[in-house]
């Protein structure tokens, strides 16, 4: 259009013209990317790049990362430079702005070609066009068809998935279902099997005490004493504890126990024995018998001490834990004994022989008279 022609043209009918050519102007300076300014290559010359701009976010990095490897203050390089390393920096920033604007006008353009080819497919492609693609899913333009298509497999991938695990919940419902079925008619056969040897038992029991089995039985006519002395107990714990009982069943710890004293009182006793067969005092000989009967006690008693530590560990009650035996209360023990024997042996032989002291004149008197008369006849 003439110069001519638009000076008669109004103002919005000028706007209307020049409006499509200051876009289409736009667009193409923006498609063709902006021009590099001097101050521009002087930053990529400085990054050691092209100067044409054509390096990749990547490349500009990693140029950016050895020059800072070569002249960074803190490097430890020969040619560190802070002032050359400030100037490095702000050529990078600069260079990374530039691609942030290059990429910003490049994303403009392909979002206007792309709505400019929709525009073409939707003023062209027939309206039934749609049907034919994504399962006749979504409706608009290509771009947006796409999009619900693909929630919509989304929300049918869901659906299958939610679908599938109720039905394998199911399936596992129903297996428990046949599992508790099962178990529930076993409970019932044994429960009538029990009923049935408890029926058979109790028939037998009345034929006995009808064929007079059951007469001659000791305490007929007397009551069961059966929980007499806790009639707080359980009565079938109590039968349980009474059968263990009668058949000679003792718990482990309390067997453990009884063993630890008859064996602690066997030992007692043959040291006790050892001691009042040696003289007192001892004589050399003798004293070394003893040091060896308690050196051979002393080993049985750390033999016995281990016992006890085994006990101790599974009787059910603190109070009934035991300690362990010492040699030197067990030796003071023994010679405590032998004394209290050896004095009561001299006792009792001192009582003897008042005794016979006593009994001795009326022996001579009784004997001078039985002589006297048998010399008289």
């Amino acid at each position: 259009m003439s110069c001519s022609a638009l000076l008669f043209l109004g103002r919005g009918d000028l706007q209307r013209v020049l409006f499509p050519l200051c876009c289409s102007h736009s667009l193409r300076t923006l498609s063709s990317g902006p021009r590099i300014s001097s101050s521009l290559r002087e930053s990529y010359r400085l990054l050691q790049l092209p100067e044409d701009g054509s390096s990749s976010q990547a490349e500009v990095k990693e140029a950016y990362l050895h020059m800072a490897k070569l002249y960074h203050p803190d490097s430890g390089a020969p040619t560190a430079d802070a002032q050359l390393f400030s100037c490095i920096e702000e050529a990078y920033r600069a260079v990374l702005a530039h691609l942030a604007r290059q990429k910003s006008a490049s994303q403009y353009t392909q979002a206007q070609e792309e709505d400019e080819e929709e525009d073409k497919l939707k003023s062209h492609a027939p309206q039934h066009r749609h049907y034919l693609s994504f399962e006749g899913v979504g409706s608009g333009t290509p771009s947006q068809r796409e999009r619900q298509y693909r929630q919509f497999r989304i929300d049918r991938a869901t659906d299958q998935v939610l679908e599938y695990r109720r039905k394998e919940m199911e399936k596992a419902a129903a297996e428990e279902g046949a599992m508790v079925v099962r178990d529930a008619r076993l409970r019932s056969k044994q429960i009538k099997i029990t009923q049935a040897v408890e029926r058979l038992v109790e028939d037998l029991i009345q034929e006995s005490m009808a064929r007079g089995d059951f007469r001659n039985l000791s305490g007929t006519g007397k009551p069961l004493r059966k929980f007499d002395h806790n009639p707080y107990t359980d009565p079938m714990t109590h039968n349980l504890n009474r059968i263990l009982i009668d058949n000679g069943y003792k718990p482990e710890w309390i067997v453990a126990q009884k063993d630890i004293r008859e064996t602690i009182g066997k030992m007692r006793a043959e040291l006790l024995e050892v001691r009042a067969r040696l003289g007192d005092p001892l004589k050399h000989s003798e004293h070394v018998q003893w040091n060896e009967h308690c050196s051979a006690f002393a080993t049985e008693l750390v033999k016995l001490n281990k016992k006890v530590d085994d006990f101790n560990l599974i009787v059910p009650l603190l109070s009934r834990q035991m300690v362990h035996f010492s040699l030197k209360r067990e030796l003071e023990r023994v010679l405590k004994a032998d004394q209290e024997k050896r004095q009561e042996r001299r006792r009792e032989r001192e009582q003897r022989e008042e005794r016979e002291k006593a009994a001795a004149p009326q022996h001579t008197k009784q004997g001078l008279i039985a002589w006297m008369q048998n010399l008289l006849k």
